[in-house]
């Protein structure tokens, strides 16, 4: 599966969960090293939004802020080759913080590609924000701003 989106700026919090101990830890058994602390934003519509959203019912997130045309079109996607690995939360000093599915990727841009990983959080605000996770700091690696048009290849 291929989900090609826009770069967009997010809320810049994603740092304050993506330096956490027992998050990395999880990152680098996952992906072989750990990640930098913070996502990539991507917007996503069309057919990459019905893709995206498949991968969260896979993940079993609620898709209620989507349409129920676009649900039901979603679960239509076969995904059954890519596999969800779960990435636990925890608790720290009375903080809850929460827990997100994770799917390998490689992140390509313009002939370039480094490998990545697709987050989705338990808890988000956007249906339609695909947030990616890369040992690099994907901005900067790749020169990239608001507005680009990058790939996503599901392993």
């Amino acid at each position: 599966m291929r989900i090609t989106g826009i770069v967009s700026s997010g809320l810049g919090r994603a740092h304050v969960f993506m330096a956490q101990k027992h998050y990395q830890d999880q990152f680098q058994s996952l992906l072989g090293t750990s990640v930098w602390p913070g996502t990539l934003n991507l917007t996503v519509a069309g057919n990459d939004l019905r893709d995206y959203i498949a991968l969260r019912l896979k993940s079993g997130i609620d898709t209620l802020d989507a349409s129920s045309e676009l649900t039901t079109k979603a679960k239509g996607v076969v995904i059954d080759d890519l596999t969800a690995n779960r990435i636990r939360g925890f608790l720290r000093d009375g903080i809850s913080f929460g827990g997100a599915t994770a799917f390998k990727a490689v992140f390509h841009f313009n002939e370039k590609q480094v490998d990545c990983a697709v987050l989705i959080p338990d808890l988000t605000r956007h249906y339609d924000v695909v947030e990616i996770i890369s040992s690099k700091f994907l901005r900067e690696h790749f020169s990239i701003n608001d507005g680009d048009k990058v790939i996503i290849e599901l392993l």
